[in-house]
């Protein structure tokens, strides 16, 4: 497969951090930042800017540790969802100081969207969520197991799997999705892996990233975050997802408002932590929606950039 948007690469150093830029577009046309999810990397976006009609100034970052951009040497322990923030709004500061972003993010990246939206309102137009919907609440009580579970994992460097070739890791990423098809797997792959001096092929991500964090996840600091957000706000779900967050959190009757004082915990008080906010799904499509059907994600997106 060709890819029919030509992108340009930026290094640039930010917060003492080199970090890689993937640009499509003109250079005057309206910023879309569009942020990737865990162990992927900016070029991922590819297949959805290709499918977009308008002509946007797109900036995809690889993520600190993915991609391009530098390891985090000095955090033994690992990443910290902090940093991805401070980074993105590097990003922002570097390519639009003073003009507000449309922010687009996929998983992680949309939930690194969405948290930036509500402590930085001002400073974006638009926000769309992919598949990103935050994570099941923790309880307190599981706070000293997962120091546990952190500490332990310290000791031990976690290491990725290395591939014999560019088609084995195209293999590992139709194993990962079914729906991803033989020609996109094997661009994919290009941008997801690298040959290394000893003849295999390893993926562009610290390992790292696959240590516990030691905190808890603790869903209604979201919600009062989310309660920031200004920008109208577009969900995007898929309907075979694997993440399956929003499945099962759908019922209102349970939880009607976050905002009313109710206990957190259901899909509808998450959708009602935000002011203007849409959800839809998109059928036939995995967590990756923007590789199973990026023609779909690139209307919905367009449509809600122009409302």
């Amino acid at each position: 497969m060709v890819a029919e948007k030509v992108s340009r690469i930026e290094q640039v150093a930010l917060r003492g951090h080199r970090i890689s830029l993937r640009h499509w577009g003109s250079s005057d046309a309206p910023i879309v930042i569009m942020l990737h999810g865990w162990m992927d990397v900016g070029a991922s976006f590819q297949f959805l800017v290709d499918a977009l009609k308008r002509d946007w100034h797109v900036v995809a970052p690889d993520q600190r540790g993915y991609g391009g951009t530098e390891w985090t040497r000095e955090a033994a322990g690992g990443y910290w969802f902090a940093e991805y923030v401070a980074d993105l709004e590097a990003v922002i500061d570097h390519v639009s100081p003073n003009v507000p972003v449309h922010l687009v993010g996929h998983s992680l990246g949309g939930n690194v969207c969405s948290i930036y939206a509500g402590i930085r309102p001002q400073r974006v137009r638009k926000l769309i969520s992919l598949d990103g919907f935050g994570i099941p609440n923790s309880s307190a009580s599981k706070a000293p197991n997962a120091y546990r579970k952190w500490l332990d994992a310290s000791k031990v460097p976690p290491t990725l799997s290395t591939y014999a070739s560019a088609d084995a890791v195209a293999d590992r990423l139709q194993k990962n999705n079914p729906r991803l098809t033989r020609e996109r797997a094997s661009w994919l792959a290009m941008h997801w892996a690298e040959a290394r001096g000893d003849g295999r092929w390893h993926l562009r991500a610290d390992p790292a990233h696959k240590l516990p964090f030691p905190s808890v996840y603790r869903l209604e600091e979201v919600i009062s975050i989310w309660n920031e957000v200004t920008a109208p706000t577009l969900w995007i779900g898929a309907s075979e997802s694997e993440a399956k967050l929003w499945n099962g959190y759908t019922d209102d009757t349970v939880v009607p408002s976050a905002r009313e004082g109710h206990a957190i915990g259901t899909f509808a008080s998450r959708l009602a932590a935000f002011r203007d906010i849409e959800f839809t799904v998109v059928n036939g499509a995995g967590h990756m929606l923007q590789h199973d059907k990026p023609e779909e994600v690139a209307a919905l997106v367009e449509a809600h950039l122009a409302r």
